[in-house]
């Protein structure tokens, strides 16, 4: 994978839609990056843009934002809640994928080092790209904001790290750095007091509040042996949290940053502020994604909270999505789209997942033409899907079955793994047709010369290779479909259970399908060593897969229908 960086920059302006569209228009100009998502905060008077593309291409189009942003924002006219310090706040590069964290960290201080030189801005570092630790932290650094700038700024300690010391009153100052993938997530309340929105941030957030005595608002700050203010951490990790009134929903918010969701995820940091909310006698009625999120942030989050229900959590992906919305009511203010807030649904190329986007006729329509693709081979992986669809649904029946409320877990379990094997096989439907279609271009390719000969039989090699090891992955897949399928058989829902025996025939042939897929394209390669490992697999796995079909079809007799009455 190439090196990929996201930038997320902040901008003070969410009310005028113009100056916004005017800096994403120069970000868009840039050749190689991809503009994702803008969201405008009109309460906050702040845009969050997102965008994403190779290291120079990322920041060629942050300095022309950067520098459009301070030609168009007139901080001395800026009001928000937000805190912020410039027309460009805060602009963070994050490592996607292809770069590591201190490499994306480089590349933050060569944007700050061009900011300050060419736009005349002071420019701050920050996380990862800081290496002074007492100055890394955005809160740290923003203290004051944009009013007590001017005065910060001539303290020795806050000397900007690159542009002049001098505070730019129309621009402000800038900060810069590289961290990794941040949510900014706000949960509304049914209150409109913001002191105690500010007392449930203090409850959640890691840094939590300072300790008082008595009253814990006005008493006095109980200090330890050097005379340092004693800190009562909140109950949340890796967590940034304030509250404040947001006027035009008129509703108070928690708004967090979540910096770690291994540490805390969206549903725990969403279920904790409920709580704490609820000691103060406080509801919770939904919350708001600013900007975006992984796609396993929301998965995580639909499984818990149907395992919370004691529901099986293997259902399809966009029926976790669902759940997650739901549960959090991340669809109170706004409609919630995935395919614009999620960031791996932006990223895809649809082009990849042509055939699994068809209609079943579409799909048989597709196959039934002249075209070769899709063939054999991606029929055989649809098989598979269609098996082990099955098997979840068996699964999802025996969760939910009335007098088994003590086996949801297991079932559950199962489903989970059955939808896991889906998703792969779905992938290969469409892989298979992309690989075959690499084996007839390299053969298309031109062989008059010896060069175009020896290049020409290269490519035919190595695209067959690929079409080998997607069947082989095929069989592989399907077979551990049939595992699964057996144990829905002995011990699934006996209502269910000549279900698990069709998904059991539509593994047995995706593996013997695809087995077919596997020998054609090792032909005339049969003495080839890996080609003949390949072989003798595959002839393993069409003995085990015919085996275990006859031992699922044995078991679906006379004692399963009998099971299926008694039941």
């Amino acid at each position: 994978m190439s090196a990929l960086i996201e930038c997320v920059p902040n901008f003070s302006e969410g009310r005028d839609s113009g100056i916004i569209q005017s800096i994403t228009r120069e970000i868009e100009s840039v050749d190689g990056v991809r503009l994702l998502h803008v969201d405008q905060g009109k309460a906050t008077n702040r845009t969050v843009v997102t965008f994403v593309g190779e290291p120079a291409a990322i920041v060629e189009a942050a300095f022309i934002a950067i520098r459009k942003a301070g030609e168009l924002i007139d901080m001395r006219n800026h009001k928000g809640e937000h805190p912020r310090m410039g027309a460009t706040d805060v602009c963070p590069l994050i490592p996607i994928g292809g770069i590591s964290l201190e490499e994306t960290a480089a590349w933050a201080q060569k944007l700050a080092e061009r900011v300050g030189r060419e736009l005349s801005i002071p420019v701050y570092l920050y996380a990862s790209a800081q290496k002074d630790k007492s100055r890394s932290d955005l809160s740290v650094i923003r203290s004051g904001e944009y009013e007590g700038f001017s005065e910060k700024i001539k303290l020795p300690g806050w000397k900007p790290d690159f542009g002049p010391s001098a505070f730019d009153l129309q621009r402000g100052a800038t900060v810069i750095g590289a961290r990794d993938f941040l949510v900014a997530y706000n949960v509304n309340l049914n209150t409109s007091s913001v002191r105690k929105a500010n007392s449930i941030a203090f409850d959640v957030r890691e840094a939590g509040r300072i300790k008082r005595e008595g009253d814990p608002v006005n008493g006095k700050i109980v200090r330890d042996e050097r005379g340092m203010p004693v800190n009562i951490p909140g109950s949340l990790k890796s967590v940034k949290a304030i509250g404040w009134y947001i006027e035009e929903y008129g509703m108070a918010q928690i708004s967090m940053n979540l910096t770690n969701l291994s540490v805390t995820p969206l549903h725990i940091a969403f279920d904790e502020v409920c709580r704490k909310a609820e000691n103060r006698g406080i509801r919770v009625t939904g919350s708001e994604l600013v900007g975006l999120i992984p796609l396993q942030a929301m998965l995580s989050a639909g499984k818990y909270f149907l395992k919370k229900q004691k529901r099986s959590a293997g259902v399809s992906e966009k029926e976790l999505i669902r759940v997650a919305i739901h549960s959090m009511g991340l669809d109170e203010l706004r409609p919630f789209k995935p395919e614009e807030k999620i960031i791996e649904y932006l990223l895809k190329d649809g082009s990849a997942e042509k055939m699994v986007h068809l209609s079943l006729s579409e799909f048989a329509d597709e196959t039934a033409s002249e075209s070769p693709a899709p063939g054999g081979g991606s029929v055989a992986a649809y098989l598979g899907v269609l098996g082990i669809s099955l098997a979840g649904m068996v699964a999802n029946l025996s969760a939910i079955k009335k007098g088994w409320e003590n086996r949801w877990e297991e079932f559950s379990e199962w489903a989970e793994k059955a939808q896991a094997l889906k998703q792969a096989l779905m992938r290969l439907v469409d892989a298979d047709s992309r690989a075959f279609q690499a084996v007839m271009q390299a053969h298309a390719l031109p062989k008059s010369t010896e060069t175009e000969k020896v290049n020409r039989e290269r490519a035919i090699d190595e695209a067959t290779a690929k079409a080998i090891v997607v069947p082989f992955q095929v069989m592989k897949l399907a077979l551990e479909s049939m595992q699964i399928l057996q144990v829905m058989v002995r011990k699934g829902n006996p209502n269910s259970v000549s279900d698990a025996g069709v998904g059991a025939l539509c593994a047995r042939s995706a593996v013997l399908g695809a087995g077919l897929n596997v020998r054609i394209n090792t032909v005339g390669s049969e003495k080839d060593e890996k080609m003949s490992a390949i072989l003798v697999a595959t002839e393993k796995m069409e003995k085990e897969a015919v085996l275990l079909e006859e031992e699922i079809l044995r078991e679906l007799k006379m004692d399963s229908w009998q099971r299926t009455v008694d039941s």
